[in-house]
Order: C-alpha cells, then sequence, then structure tokens
C-alpha cells in the first residue's frame, strides 16, 4: 500500500508540472538528415523553474598566452599550438571570473550547484539543442557549451577576495590619466611618477595597482593588470595588460627574457623585449662600456626586519639569480657624476641599482639604500649665476607625491633612474592574427616603441649639470 501511495504522488507531480517550453530556430520544421530527422529547438532558461542563473560567455579556443609568448622568441615565424582547444569547467570558470576565489567555485561544484548547457550535434547537422545538467569541476568542456552559476555567488564571495575600487577624486582620477602614454584594445603604457607604489603593500597607501581599477579601466570590465614592476622611487614606462589573455603573453615575454638570458647574451630577435634605462650616478666607471654578468642573492640584515639585494662574488652555494646588464657611458660631468645608458637583460629586484653601485662602483644619485657610503660624503651640486634655474613650480600633485625639487643641487635628492625606453611586440596585432588562424605568420609583426620624458628633478639634474645626453638609440 506504500508503494503504491508513493508511485501516485510521484505520478500526479509528474503531470502538474508544466512540460519544457520549446522554441524553434529559423524554420520550425523537422530537417532531414539520412534516415534520422532532428528538430532545431532551445530549451528557455529565462522560464526554468529552477530559477535564474549567472550566465558564463560560450566556451570557445582561447590564445594559449605562455606557449605564444615562447614562440616569440623562436627563430620561426609562425605560431604553432599556441591556441587552447579544450578545457575544464573548473579552469573556464577561473578564466571567465579571475575574481572569484579558487576555493569559492570548488565549494559550488562540491554543492553540485554549477549547471552546464550542452551544444549537440545530430549527424553532421548542428542541433542547438540546450540541456541544463549539473557539471563536475575537470568536466571537459565543448565548443559552444556554457556554464552557469548561481546568482549569489557575488555575495558568497568573502570581502577580502573582492577586490574594492579605490575611492579617488576627480583631480587625482585626472592626474591618473595623464599618465597614459599609449593605449590599445590589449595594453595601457604609463609614465609612472618618482614616488608611486607599483603595487600595495607595508606603508604603501596608494598604489598603481589600486588605482588602475579605477582609473584606467576605459571602455573594458576588466581591470588592467601588472606585467612587470618597477621600484617605488624608480620612473618612467610601466607597461599594463588590459586582458586576461594579453596579461598572460606578457607575462611570459617577460620571463622568456629573463630566463632566455645567458653569460654570452641573448638572442638579437626583432620580436623580443628591449629596455633601456637612464641614470646619473656618482662617479665614472672605468670603461665606457661593457657588460655585468653577475649573479645576485637576497640577505636578511637588521635581525631579520629588512632585507637587500647583493652581488654573490664569493661562491656560495646558496640560492641566486643570474643578472646581466649592459650599460654605456653617454657622458661625464666634470662635477663627479656621469649619465649611464643601463639595458637590463634579465629582470631581477634592484638588478642596475646594485650592479652600478657593487660592481661598477658607482651608485645612482639618490639611491640611498645601495650607495649610502657615497651620500654621506657628497655635497650638493652648487651651480653658477647662468646655469638655467628651476622650472615654474606646478600645482601640488595628488597622492602626496613630491613632485618637486630632489635635483642633484639637494641635500637629499631623489633617486636619478628612469625608465626611458621599452620596445615590445604588437600585442594587439597579435592577438587579432591568433583570432584568425591559430598557425599565424608573424613575419610581418609590428614593434611598439616608446619613450618616456624625463621626470621633474632628472631634467633639472641634466640642465644644471650642462650635459648633452644623447638619445638612447642602437
Amino acid at each position: 500500500m506504500a508503494k503504491w501511495r508513493l508511485a501516485t504522488a510521484t505520478l500526479r507531480s509528474y503531470l502538474r508540472s508544466p512540460p519544457p517550453t520549446i522554441y524553434a530556430i529559423g524554420n520550425p520544421t523537422r530537417a532531414l538528415s539520412g534516415s534520422n530527422q532532428c528538430l532545431r529547438y532551445s530549451t528557455s532558461l529565462a522560464d526554468d523553474p529552477r530559477g535564474k542563473w549567472l550566465t558564463l560567455p560560450p566556451f570557445s579556443p582561447t590564445v594559449n598566452g605562455s606557449t605564444l609568448g615562447k614562440e616569440l622568441f623562436s627563430d620561426g615565424d609562425s605560431v604553432k599550438g599556441s591556441t587552447d582547444g579544450s578545457t575544464t569547467a573548473l579552469r573556464w570558470i577561473l578564466r571567465c571570473r579571475p575574481d572569484l576565489p579558487r576555493n569559492l567555485v570548488l565549494k559550488l561544484f562540491r554543492l553540485r550547484q554549477v549547471r552546464r548547457e550542452m551544444s549537440l550535434s545530430c549527424d553532421g547537422d548542428e542541433l542547438q539543442r540546450s540541456q541544463l545538467k549539473r557539471v563536475a569541476a575537470k568536466e571537459s568542456l565543448n565548443v559552444g557549451d556554457r556554464i552557469y552559476l548561481p546568482l549569489s555567488v557575488d555575495n558568497d564571495a568573502p570581502p577580502s577576495a573582492k577586490k574594492e575600487s579605490f575611492h579617488c577624486s576627480e583631480e587625482e582620477r585626472k592626474f591618473v590619466c595623464s599618465l597614459v602614454l599609449y593605449k590599445d584594445p590589449a595594453i595601457i603604457v604609463l609614465n609612472k611618477p618618482h614616488g608611486m607604489a607599483v603595487q600595495g603593500g607595508t606603508g604603501v597607501k596608494t598604489s598603481i595597482d589600486e588605482l588602475a581599477g579605477t582609473c584606467l579601466t576605459f571602455d573594458k570590465t576588466e581591470s588592467p593588470r601588472l606585467v612587470h614592476r618597477l621600484d617605488r622611487d624608480c620612473s618612467g614606462l610601466l607597461v599594463l595588460a588590459r586582458t586576461q589573455t594579453a596579461a598572460t603573453v606578457l607575462h611570459s615575454i617577460f620571463r622568456e627574457k629573463t630566463t632566455g638570458a645567458s653569460a654570452y647574451g641573448v638572442k638579437k630577435n626583432i620580436k623580443s623585449l628591449k629596455r633601456k634605462y637612464l641614470a646619473l650616478v656618482i662617479g665614472c666607471p672605468r670603461r665606457q662600456r661593457g657588460q655585468i654578468s653577475a649573479p645576485l642573492r637576497k640577505v636578511v640584515v637588521d635581525d631579520g626586519k629588512s632585507d637587500r639585494i647583493t652581488v654573490n662574488d664569493n661562491g656560495e652555494l646558496v640560492s641566486t639569480q643570474h643578472a646581466i646588464t649592459e650599460y654605456r657611458v653617454i657622458e661625464s660631468s666634470p662635477h663627479g657624476y656621469s649619465w649611464l645608458e643601463l639595458r637590463p637583460l634579465t629582470g631581477r629586484k634592484h638588478q642596475l641599482r646594485v650592479h652600478c653601485a657593487e660592481v661598477l662602483g658607482t651608485p645612482i644619485l639618490g639611491d640611498y639604500k645601495y650607495g649610502w657610503q657615497s651620500h654621506k660624503s657628497r655635497e650638493p651640486f652648487v651651480s653658477s649665476a647662468n646655469t638655467p634655474t628651476k622650472p615654474s613650480p606646478s600645482p601640488s600633485s595628488p597622492f602626496g607625491l613630491d613632485l618637486e625639487g630632489g635635483d642633484v643641487s639637494s641635500k637629499q635628492p631623489h633617486l636619478h633612474l628612469h625608465s626611458k625606453q621599452i620596445d615590445l611586440p604588437n600585442i594587439s596585432q597579435l592577438l587579432e592574427k591568433m583570432q584568425v588562424s591559430s598557425d599565424s605568420d608573424l613575419s610581418d609583426l609590428d614593434s611598439l616603441k616608446f619613450d618616456a620624458p624625463l621626470p621633474t628633478h632628472m631634467q633639472l639634474s641634466f640642465n644644471l649639470l650642462k650635459s648633452k645626453v644623447e638619445t638612447c638609440e642602437n
């Protein structure tokens, strides 16, 4: 009797439930394919009785940025194997929603709250029949499949996982936008001022990483991403990626540039990364030009309260990083200063500052961390009567930045290290080529060249020393 009642209740519930809504696509007739007949239809998700869902874009093969970055440093002119033809449901969610923490997404899979809309076919005829079903985290997706998440996913995310936009005034917003030298669909290039941190940390109130999501999104929903670093006191060119794919490609380019360097230099690939810095140093190197190949290591000082980078020249079996820098003396001043052009072939922390101070014996002006002894005995430069005076003061800069003074005549000058030039492959053009064909010819890929004007304190030091700095060219 109990089984009969259960069966009757189940049947009654089934008969009361509404049938799925069927929509014909194109001509609502049955399409014949051989001996089979297939109806082109789709289940309406808006009327789905299970509620509303957060819809992710349909899966499509995407560019493998890591592989693409490596290919740019190869001798070949075509890119092969640089497209991801398949992915898992977990990877696709994390790619479409990088703001969601991985633990939260995995929890949704464990609770079976993730749905999949499959695109099916019938004997070669495309059958757009969409059906919602539960999906596992490691389940592979087909091209055109969609993933649906519960709308509560944004509320379930912990506050620490949500990247809050930095609130700034209109004046501060205009100041950040004024730093933009170049913008295209893939990248943004800034001329970073002295004193502004690139990334947040201890004692950092404002960073470019925070401001980018508020001031530099422009026409995109994604926040620009950092792809390399500059010291807080270093000024000059800073590249940001506007999409996750562009960020992956650029990360790979910067990484390959470092790992591909050797004691004999790197390949002179026209599509590779090239960087040039301008520095004013105390003293003059013995040789006018050369290549520094000195490994670096980190040492802890002040009872573990801080650390510094130093050259590992004692042969100890410690963790070291290979670092190579090419340098050229542009001009030496009779007042005991020299302008140097620095070309880092690797990207190590404080590489240029340590190589100048410990290898060349000419610390960068304003570098008190690695050149404190030279600054201790240094006297401020005294200019003659006919030396160009300081430029007219500019309005107070936002974020408390000290953009006035700090030149060679100051008792405590700013760091005189400036990222002057960067040559990059045209990432936007590259991604457009990859969308057309995964086996694209990159022999005609354009190269983007950027040049950042000197900051105020370095320009004033240039005027005071009456230097004639040559244009940094090959």
